[in-house]
């Protein structure tokens, strides 16, 4: 079991990499979590203590748990056990912990008897065909995508996809706004 400084230093240095990563500065932190900069600053570099008054609200922001603060790692954190989800035609698995910078999910698509409805967000997405193909609409544009072909875009574009014919499935690999938009909707 580590010790209570080796956890400490630890979710200081997880504070900062998360914030950095997802592109924040000290001040913009700071106004989503109602603590001012300097605060902010101390916490990362060790200069004020960890309390849960500060802790809880920057996790917040920064869209991770405390446990994913405070958490010691292990050999077991290694290997990542997926669990599917259902939702329509898409069944998905993550594939990558939920508190990176990218998020890697293995999705399997039915074909749908309409086209899915167009979306906007902001970020970027890339996904590779393991089986099947997959019919991306992009704006106006329909383009097919066949198994071991990939596709990246930017995520400004309406798009959608679903499978063509039969079963399809994919790698996706999105940034933490394609995130929000693919994994929480």
């Amino acid at each position: 079991m580590r010790s209570l400084p080796d956890v400490e230093n630890l979710a200081r240095s997880r504070l900062r990499s998360l914030r950095t990563t997802m592109g924040y500065s000290l001040d913009e932190l700071a106004e989503r979590t109602n603590l001012s900069p300097s605060v902010i600053s101390r916490v990362e570099t060790g200069r004020r203590t960890l309390s849960l008054d500060v802790l809880v609200p920057l996790a917040n922001a920064l869209q991770v748990s405390l446990d994913v603060l405070l958490e010691a790692p292990s050999d077991e954190d290694v290997v990542i056990r997926p669990a599917p989800h259902s939702s329509g035609t898409r069944t998905t698995w993550l594939l990558s912990r939920p508190d990176g910078r990218t998020i890697a999910v293995k999705v399997r698509l039915e074909p749908a008897p309409v086209k899915p409805s167009q979306r906007v967000h902001p970020g970027h997405d890339w996904f590779v065909v393991l089986e099947g193909r997959v019919r991306l609409w992009l704006g106006d544009r329909e383009i097919d995508v066949g198994t071991g072909e990939a596709a990246e875009f930017s995520t400004m574009t309406p798009h959608s996809f679903s499978a063509l014919d039969e079963p399809a499935e994919v790698i996706m690999i999105f940034d933490r706004e394609g995130q929000r938009a693919h994994v929480h909707h």
